[in-house]
């Protein structure tokens, strides 16, 4: 397994080992002490899957409260997922990372993306539908359920709306409304930190 920075500090993609010969392919997506061994956390308490349909975009989506660490897999389709850094007392906040996400890369590479506590996620679906597949560290909070609005312009995500055609991107009503960042609850300072990932 390689554990990839991005630019982001704390945000890391994960390449897991591709075992293969003429039937297909075989690996280990999650293995705790291999997790443990690469700094990463190794004990998810929930699994969620998600499929959406072309030009659906989710986000800019955390908790307050129980924050979820989020281990990020595309198992089907082609997303662009981002994650951006809320924690307050971060040298990165404010900031944010985009990654094309599907089944394998172009290389033949399966990669998923760590999202750590303290830290707004959303992803944009260019295929013409996606399945999601995510880990988290904490359980589903309704009471925390927080977002950041998705084009907010002091964030300003690069957004591959161009990649759609012509169709507009299909949000929410919820994120539609959500608070842009100046404004937003954020999680407080006091937010578990992610120094157990290698810088």
């Amino acid at each position: 397994m390689l554990l990839l920075d991005t630019p982001l500090r704390d945000v890391k993609l994960i390449e897991p080992t591709l075992h293969r010969d003429g039937r297909g392919w075989f690996a280990e997506a999650f293995n705790a002490r291999s997790f443990r061994e690469q700094g990463l956390p190794s004990d998810f308490v929930q699994d969620n899957q998600s499929m959406s349909q072309r030009g659906v975009l989710r986000g800019l989506h955390y908790q307050l409260g129980q924050p979820q660490g989020k281990l990020v897999r595309c198992v089907s389709g082609h997303i662009w997922d981002v994650a951006v850094d809320l924690r307050r007392t971060s040298p990165d906040f404010g900031k944010w990372a985009g990654f094309h996400l599907r089944p394998l890369t172009s290389e033949g590479k399966l990669q998923m993306l760590w999202i750590p506590e303290g830290f707004g996620h959303g992803f944009l679906v260019l295929s013409e539908t996606a399945e999601l597949l995510y880990k988290t560290t904490n359980h589903y909070f309704p009471q925390g359920d927080r977002a950041v609005r998705w084009n907010d312009p002091e964030i300003a995500i690069e957004w591959p709306l161009a990649e759609l055609d012509g169709l507009e991107p299909i949000v929410s009503a919820k994120d539609t409304v959500a608070p842009f960042l100046n404004s937003a609850e954020l999680p407080p300072a006091e937010a578990p930190s992610q120094e157990r990932i290698h810088a």
